[in-house]
C-alpha cells in the first residue's frame, strides 16, 4: 500500500512515518506542497491542519484518513463537513487496527475510531442535542443567514445596523469557529448541516 503522509506535527509525522516504513508500507512525507515525484498513494494521512493544504486534486484516486491530534470537537466536526474524508483515527491507535483502518479506508470504506465516534455523538461536539452548532451567538447566527442569502458585509451592516468594520470582525469570528476560510466554505458547511440541524 503508498501512503502519502502530511501531518503538521513533526514529532507525530516521524513516529508514523517510521512505523508504517518498518511494517512494509510504501510511504512519502510531504509538507508545505512539496511534490511526491510520480508517487500515486493510496491513502493520504493529513490531520484538520494539513488537510486543507494538501493538493488531492494531485492524488484523486487517494482516500483521505484524517488523524485526529487532539482537534476541537468543532473544528474535528466542521472538517468532516467541509472536506472529502474516509476516515478518521488516533495517533494513540494501535498498530493491528491503525492497519485495519487503512485497509478498510483504501478499500473505499469508511472508518472512524470510537474516540471520534463519542465526540461526534455527544453534545461535547459541534452539533449539539438541541439542533443548533455551538458557540455561535445570535448576533453571529443573524450573520451566517444573511451570508446564505448572498448579502455582502455593507448590506448587512445596512440590514443590522452595525458598521461593515463590525461585521467583517464577526464573520473572522465565524471563521474561526467553524473552521472555515470563505464565504462559499460557510454556505457549504450550512448547506450539508445534517437534516433537522441548524445553524
Amino acid at each position: 500500500m503508498h501512503i502519502v503522509i502530511h501531518l503538521s506535527n513533526e514529532f507525530i509525522t516521524e513516529a508514523v512515518s517510521q512505523l508504517l516504513i518498518t511494517n512494509g508500507y510504501d510511504t512519502v512525507v510531504v509538507g508545505g506542497g512539496s511534490p511526491t515525484n510520480g508517487f500515486t498513494p493510496d491513502v493520504l494521512l493529513v490531520d484538520v491542519a494539513s488537510v486543507r493544504h494538501t493538493r488531492s486534486a494531485q492524488y484523486q484516486n487517494a482516500k483521505v484518513l484524517l488523524m485526529d491530534t487532539g482537534t476541537e470537537p468543532e473544528k474535528l466536526c466542521a472538517t468532516l463537513l467541509s472536506y472529502r474524508v474516509h476516515g478518521v483515527l488516533s495517533p494513540h491507535t494501535e498498530f493491528p487496527l491503525f492497519k485495519k483502518a487503512l485497509t478498510a479506508v483504501s478499500e473505499g470504506k469508511l472508518w472512524i475510531d470510537n474516540g471520534a465516534v463519542k465526540t461526534l455523538l455527544h453534545d461535547t461536539g459541534n452539533i449539539s442535542r438541541k439542533g443548533k452548532i455551538s458557540h455561535i451567538t445570535s448576533r453571529e447566527q443573524e450573520i451566517i443567514e444573511c451570508i446564505c442569502r448572498g448579502l455582502s458585509n455593507n448590506e448587512i451592516a445596512r440590514r443590522l445596523t452595525l458598521s461593515p468594520h463590525t461585521v467583517k470582525t464577526h464573520l473572522n469570528t465565524i471563521f474561526t469557529k467553524l473552521n472555515v476560510t470563505s464565504r462559499s466554505k460557510l454556505i457549504a458547511l450550512v448547506a450539508h448541516r445534517p437534516r433537522g440541524v441548524s445553524v
